[in-house]
């Protein structure tokens, strides 16, 4: 087996109080592990103590290290996920007919940019099923209408499930998605939008910065919740601009922006780096 075979990621959060490290690394030191990245926030405003530690342990598998962990992490009342190292997320690519996030992701994927496992893209349109099979990736058309929206949901549901997807990418998905998938999708479904939020929500957010003649547009990355555009904020960036810019120069400005902005939150979240704290996140870089 080699090294990365024995490397793992815990992540927890809690009530904070004294002990916590002390408690989580007697447990691995106990276990023959040894740490090899730590980091720990204590957030003043809530009293929620987060931490993330890489670690390395040959003498436990990872079924018994999540099975002997629990009762410990019962004691201080922990929220915890002990993830493999080297184990890539397996995510499925939502998109419509803006193709520059998609094209990004997936050129840093199959480069070894972002641990992922890209099981499937799902489209409302056809216009990617070739960049999808260049990628070997399958390619699932489902329309989407107001008549058939909660039949599109269920098979959209229904191939997140049977790819055991951890993570799903509204990589420039053009639908807003029912309350009944934001729920399912809770705290696994990334998107992207083309604004620096809470400026310039829902759609065509590139024409509402040109009318207010804004010098700095950006792109927000967060989770999808059931409140448009309002999810938790992972990642944020800006492209100055000038008067002069037209519609279309923000929008091919912008597209930069969004996939960089995309392609950070998504390589965190798949490495286990972004943590919830209510409606905000913490993310150790």
């Amino acid at each position: 087996m080699t090294p990365l075979d024995h490397a793992y990621i815990l992540t927890l959060s809690c009530p904070d109080r004294a002990g916590i490290v002390h408690a989580v690394s007697g447990f691995l030191l106990e276990r023959g592990g040894n740490i090899e990245e730590a980091a720990q926030y204590n957030d003043p405003d809530t009293g929620l103590f987060f931490m993330r530690v890489r670690f390395a342990c040959a003498a436990l598998g990872f079924e018994a290290l999540r099975e002997q962990f629990a009762p410990l992490a019962e004691g201080f009342a922990m929220r915890f996920g002990l993830h493999r190292a080297a184990e890539p997320m397996r995510t499925v690519i939502f998109v419509s007919r803006e193709g520059h996030c998609l094209n990004d992701l997936l050129f840093r994927w199959k480069s070894g940019l972002l641990p992922l496992d890209i099981r499937a893209i799902v489209s409302n349109h056809r216009d990617f099923y070739q960049l999808a099979a260049s990628y070997n990736v399958p390619f699932h058309h489902i329309p989407v209408s107001a008549a058939t929206k909660p039949q599109a949901e269920a098979r959209q549901l229904e191939i997140i499930e049977a790819e055991g997807a951890e993570l799903v990418v509204l990589a420039r998905y053009m639908q807003i998605l029912s309350d009944d998938l934001c729920r399912a999708l809770a705290g696994r479904a990334i998107n992207i939008h083309h604004s620096f939020l809470p400026s310039f929500k829902g759609a065509r957010p590139y024409y509402q910065a040109h009318e207010r003649g804004v010098k700095l547009i950006g792109a927000t990355a967060h989770y999808v919740t059931a409140d448009l555009d309002e999810g938790p904020i992972i990642e944020q960036d800006v492209a100055r601009v000038d008067h002069a810019a037209t519609v279309e120069d923000l929008t091919a400005i912008g597209r930069d922006t969004e996939s960089q902005v995309l392609a950070r939150a998504v390589k965190w979240h798949s490495e286990h780096r972004v943590l919830l704290n209510g409606h905000k996140t913490v993310i150790f870089r």
